[in-house]
């Protein structure tokens, strides 16, 4: 693996950790993303903490870092239908003053589905 391919590797891992601890330490802005419907809110953001933290961590052995980048992407993708959709619809209806960063966060999905793409083929 190169060098700027383990850089990318570890950043990623770091980065669900850290998003994963936030989530169960300071749960307050994850509720807030939530759409009203989702049962049990509370709940899923730990989960989704505990999730993101294990998915994280897996990223870092060989035999484990396909089938993490894999669930990383299933994540990514209930997130983006469950949470930021719904949200935008949300602040756009309501004329909320962060409607355009939950269109920038739109996109920004799929770069990070990308990116869990780089690690999710078993290395040869």
């Amino acid at each position: 693996m190169t060098i700027p391919a383990k850089i990318g590797l570890y950043s990623m891992a770091a980065i669900y950790i850290v998003v994963g601890i936030l989530h169960l330490v300071r749960p307050d802005p994850f509720r807030a993303m939530m759409a009203p419907w989702l049962p049990v809110p509370m709940l899923l953001i730990y989960v989704s903490g505990v999730a993101e933290i294990v998915l994280g961590m897996l990223l870092i052995p060989v035999k484990t870092r396909p089938i993490s980048a894999k669930l990383i992407i299933a994540m990514l993708i209930v997130y983006f239908f469950a949470f930021h959709i719904p949200q935008s619809i949300e602040y756009y209806h309501s004329g909320h003053k962060y409607f355009i960063v939950t269109l920038v966060r739109l996109p920004l999905q799929f770069l990070l589905i990308g990116w869990a793409w780089l690690y999710a083929k078993p290395l040869r």
